[in-house]
C-alpha cells in the first residue's frame, strides 16, 4: 500500500485532470460548443414531445441524470436505455420527440438500434461525444463536441473525466431552456412539491394562519383588551386595524415589553403599536418569508393584501412543515 504522502498527491493529481477537462469544456463553449449547445435549445424547444436520452454504462448513469434534469427544469424528458431501446423500448420513441444519445467514443454498439430508429422515423438526433467523427456523429443532426481529455483514473481507463464533461454539457443544455422558457420558482415548486425544496417553495397562504386565529382589535381599543387578544392568539403579535379593515400597525410582545410602565386599562393601542409593521404578501415563497424573518430577527410576520391583514405566518409553521 503506498504512502498517505503518495495517496494524497494521486487524490489531487486526479482532482487537477477532473478540473482540466471541464475549463476544456467551458473553453470550447466560447466557440463551436456553445454555438451547438443554443442549436440543439432551439432544435428541442420546436418539438411537440419529448427528450429521449439514452446511453450504456456511465454515459448511461449521466444521461439518466440528465433526463431528471431536464424534466425537473420544465422540458419534458425520458431516459431510454439503449439496450432495453433493442427490446421493445423503440416504441417509447416516437416522431414528436428528439433523441439525447451520450456515447464518449461515439461508436457504442448498443446504440446502433436506436440510431437507425432514428434516421428512419427522421426523429433529430442530439449526440454527445468527443469523436465527431464517430458512427454517432456522422449521423447526428447536431454533435455536442467534448474535448478529448485524459481521465482522472490513474489507468485512463474508467470514465470520469469524461463523464464529469457530459454532465456539465447536459446541464448547460438543461437551464439554458430553463432560461429560454421562462421558467419560475413557482414552476420549479410544482415539479418539486417533496421534502425541504418542495416546502420552501409553498406559497405563504398555503402556511399562514386566517380567518378566527387572526389577532386583530381596532384602533381605539384599550391596551389590556389587545394584551388579552395577544395571549388567546398565541402568536406574540395583534394587528391594529381601522374602521375600514386596514393595517394601522402593530404591537408585539416587544412592544409590550418597552411600554411596560404604561397602565394598560388606560392607555390605548395607538399609543403603543408599530405604525404599519412588517408584513408580507399571500403568494410570497416560504423560502423569502423566511428570510425576512431571519434578518428581521422576529418569530411572525403579519400577511396583508390589498392593505387589509389576511394572516399570520410564524416561524414555527414553517419549521413543522419543514421550510426552516
Amino acid at each position: 500500500m503506498p504512502p498517505p504522502s503518495d495517496l494524497k498527491a494521486e487524490i489531487l493529481k486526479a482532482a487537477h485532470t477532473s478540473l482540466n477537462g471541464v475549463t476544456a469544456t467551458v473553453d470550447m463553449m466560447e466557440g463551436p460548443l456553445g454555438e451547438a449547445i443554443l442549436q440543439a435549445m432551439e432544435l428541442i424547444a420546436s418539438k411537440r414531445g419529448r427528450v429521449i436520452v439514452t446511453g450504456v454504462g456511465k454515459s448511461g448513469h449521466i444521461g439518466a441524470k440528465a433526463a431528471a434534469s431536464l424534466a425537473s427544469t420544465g422540458t419534458p424528458a425520458l431516459f431510454v436505455h439503449a439496450t432495453e431501446a433493442s427490446h421493445g423500448d423503440l416504441g417509447m420513441i416516437t416522431a414528436d420527440d428528439c433523441v439525447l444519445a451520450l456515447s464518449w467514443s461515439g461508436e457504442t454498439r448498443e446504440l446502433s438500434d436506436i440510431v437507425y430508429h432514428a434516421r428512419r422515423m427522421d426523429i433529430p438526433l442530439i449526440a454527445v461525444t468527443s469523436r465527431t467523427t464517430s458512427t454517432l456523429a456522422k449521423n447526428a443532426t447536431i454533435t455536442l463536441e467534448l474535448p478529448q481529455v485524459d481521465e482522472a483514473c490513474p489507468l485512463k481507463l474508467a470514465p470520469t473525466t469524461s463523464t464529469l464533461m457530459q454532465m456539465l454539457v447536459c446541464d448547460t443544455l438543461a437551464i439554458g431552456l430553463l432560461v429560454r422558457r421562462g421558467f419560475t420558482d413557482r414552476d420549479f415548486r410544482h415539479f418539486h412539491p417533496g421534502g425541504t425544496l418542495g416546502a420552501s417553495l409553498t406559497l405563504v397562504r398555503d402556511a399562514m394562519h386566517s380567518g378566527e386565529r387572526l389577532p386583530v382589535v381596532r384602533s381605539g381599543t384599550v391596551l389590556i383588551d389587545a394584551i388579552s387578544v395577544i395571549s388567546d392568539k398565541g402568536f406574540g403579535l395583534t394587528v391594529i386595524t381601522d374602521e375600514n379593515d386596514n393595517i394601522r400597525g402593530i404591537i408585539t410582545d416587544g412592544d409590550l415589553r418597552r411600554h411596560a410602565h404604561v397602565d394598560a386599562k388606560l392607555t390605548l393601542v395607538d399609543e403603543v403599536m408599530t405604525v404599519g409593521g412588517q408584513t408580507i404578501q399571500p403568494d410570497m415563497l416560504l423560502a423569502t418569508a423566511l428570510k425576512t424573518i431571519q434578518d428581521r430577527r422576529i418569530g411572525a410576520l403579519v400577511v396583508e393584501e390589498a392593505g387589509k391583514p389576511v394572516g399570520i405566518l410564524h416561524v414555527l409553521d414553517m419549521l413543522r412543515i419543514g421550510a426552516a
